[in-house]
């Protein structure tokens, strides 16, 4: 059961840029403890981009990332080191080895980052894949297996050293629309057994309004944020056009 919200991620005046090339300026918004979080927005708004600054991959031009008060980019090696224990990232093509077992990807982290034994990883491995619905398929390679059984595997792997924040970019991309959401129900249920906070990079609608209690708008053109919240509450109140449009996409 979802306890009282806390402040588990908070953006403070961020601004991205590549050289002289203004990404998204000036973004504020807080990611509650539990939350599903969705970064969305139009092409080229700056997305994933965002969440490579969230996960500590690429450094903003201003502005602070906390988790839990703690900034991130203020934080020396070794503290960044530690935040980043707390993180687990499934990223859009699943990027699992393609020589290697699932029991072989999930256990590459738990052998470079943990003391335990062969064993108990293998162990440790197994019940990761068990809680995405993959038991029995320890021992496949990822193209045994089909591309919705990949992004499980995927999450999986993402899990192995129990994350307190779960990062997907685009987890739904190359998905019928029955493995989407069998994707999204498993999100859910992660969420609600694990109280894993996740933060997810997705334009799809389906997505959005069925695993989403939080999010930010991202607009390309002004190059900033439009507006923070529940995305089933925005379509209902939020008056601006860019965030209508966008969330009512191909309604009669």
């Amino acid at each position: 059961m979802m306890t009282a919200a806390t402040a588990h991620i908070t953006v403070r005046n961020l601004t991205m840029a590549y050289g002289d090339f203004l990404i998204q300026r000036d973004l504020n918004f807080t990611i509650d403890r539990g939350d599903i979080f969705i970064i969305m927005g139009g092409s080229g708004c700056g997305k994933s981009t965002l969440m490579r600054h969230l996960v500590g991959l690429k450094a903003p031009r201003t502005g602070q990332v906390l988790y839990g008060g703690q900034s991130y980019w203020e934080s020396d090696a070794a503290q960044q080191r530690r935040l980043k224990r707390c993180f687990g990232v499934m990223y859009q093509s699943g990027a699992l080895w393609s020589a290697m077992t699932l029991t072989e990807n999930i256990a590459l982290p738990l052998e470079q980052y943990t003391d335990l034994t062969a064993q108990q990883i293998r162990r440790v491995a197994s019940l990761k894949l068990a809680l995405v619905g993959l038991r029995g398929f320890e021992d496949f390679y990822p193209a045994e297996i089909s591309g919705g059984m990949q992004k499980r595997a995927g999450i999986a792997r993402a899990m192995a050293l129990d994350p307190e924040i779960l990062f997907f970019d685009e987890p739904s991309a190359g998905l019928d629309p029955v493995s989407a959401k069998n994707l999204d129900d498993l999100i859910l249920e992660l969420r609600e057994s694990l109280g894993t906070t996740m933060v997810i990079v997705t334009h799809e609608l389906a997505s959005i309004f069925a695993i989403g209690n939080n999010s930010v708008f991202l607009d390309p053109e002004t190059k900033t944020m439009i507006t923070t919240g529940n995305p089933h509450t925005l379509l209902k109140e939020c008056a601006n056009p860019k965030v209508r449009a966008f969330l009512t996409r191909g309604a009669a």
